[in-house]
């Protein structure tokens, strides 16, 4: 439903996570095989991914200060087993958080394992509360996560990224939702 350009960096993944679930038709992607590995989930991982999407739905109609679409789990109780790391950048200084992972080190021999740096394992075996929760602080340090938002209209909760200049965006698209919802205002009178 969303006509919006994708959220940045990495309120994409939340934006995109939040959308697997059409309210209007009941399609969810995370039922297909192709929409669990667009998130790196397998077959067995679907509930505790459902559940993190609709506290993170939640969150973000708590963003557009519309309240909470159902009973869920508290968003920072599902976050506090995701442990981060802070990354900095020996280039540039730049710095951003990113998944713990099991330690490995980069170099296997023995007297070079004593001085080789210790590297984070594969982007493979992140999980996705992990990476939910670096893209959470990141954008809590651009100051974008309060932007990122969900549709007030009932049928839909679609996420978005408020670019408005007010940040008071109220649909995920003014073509469908937003005229849905002035119609109805209109016909009321």
């Amino acid at each position: 439903m969303n006509d919006r350009a994708p959220a940045p960096g990495g309120l994409a993944l939340i934006q995109s996570l939040v959308n697997t679930l059409d309210l209007e038709s009941g399609a969810d992607r995370l039922d297909t095989a192709e929409g669990r590995a667009a998130f790196g989930l397998a077959a067995g991982g679907t509930e505790a991914a459902r559940e993190l999407r609709e506290s993170l739905r939640a969150v973000c109609l708590a963003h557009a200060d519309h309240p909470p679409h159902r009973q869920v789990t508290p968003l920072g109780e599902l976050l506090a087993g995701a442990p981060l790391y802070l990354t900095v950048d020996g280039r540039d200084g730049g710095a951003g958080f990113a998944p713990a992972a099991p330690a490995v080190p980069a170099v296997t021999s023995a007297p070079a394992v004593l001085s080789a740096p210790v590297t984070p394992a594969p982007a493979v075996n992140e999980s996705l509360t992990s990476r939910v929760a670096a893209a959470i602080a990141e954008s809590l340090v651009d100051g974008t996560w309060v932007r990122l938002k969900a549709c007030e209209a009932s049928t839909c909760h679609w996420a978005y990224y408020d670019r408005s200049p007010a940040g008071r965006g109220r649909w995920c698209s003014m073509s469908v939702c937003g005229a849905r919802a002035k119609m109805r205002r209109y016909r009321a009178k």
